[in-house]
């Protein structure tokens, strides 16, 4: 088993800047990267980002490039991200996710992940 707790979510200005972050604990071996994905209500699930505990690959979802930035700390078993000029869009509840999977074409895909957070809250105000 792989327990997720996130942190760091709140409400924010437009333009402004939070960090997420996400402590991993349970079997390591089970997990290969560690996802980020946010559902706002009335949409599904959609991926946001995505990196890799062993060389810290990364992927990140065309609406997010260039303002968000995800990293780890494997002492720590801790993913972050970091998501600056914030929009009213990505108001959300974020979820983070481990999978096993090393395909990093796959990391989009909520399907691949076997063990979610229990989300956190974030609210970007106009």
């Amino acid at each position: 088993q792989v327990q997720l707790v996130e942190s760091g979510g709140g409400l924010v200005q437009a333009g402004g800047s939070l960090s997420l972050s996400c402590a991993a604990s349970g079997r390591s071996f089970s997990d290969y990267a560690m996802g980020w994905f946010r559902q706002a209500p009335g949409k599904e699930r959609e991926f946001v980002s995505a990196i890799a505990w062993s060389d810290s690959s990364t992927r990140f979802a065309d609406s997010v490039k260039g303002r968000f930035t995800m990293s780890r700390d494997n002492a720590k078993r801790t993913v972050y991200l970091q998501m600056n000029s914030l929009k009213p869009e990505d108001t959300a509840v974020y979820y983070c996710a481990a999978t096993s999977t090393p395909y990093i074409i796959m990391w989009a895909n909520k399907s691949v992940y076997g063990y979610w957070g229990q989300g956190t809250q974030v609210t970007v105000s106009s």
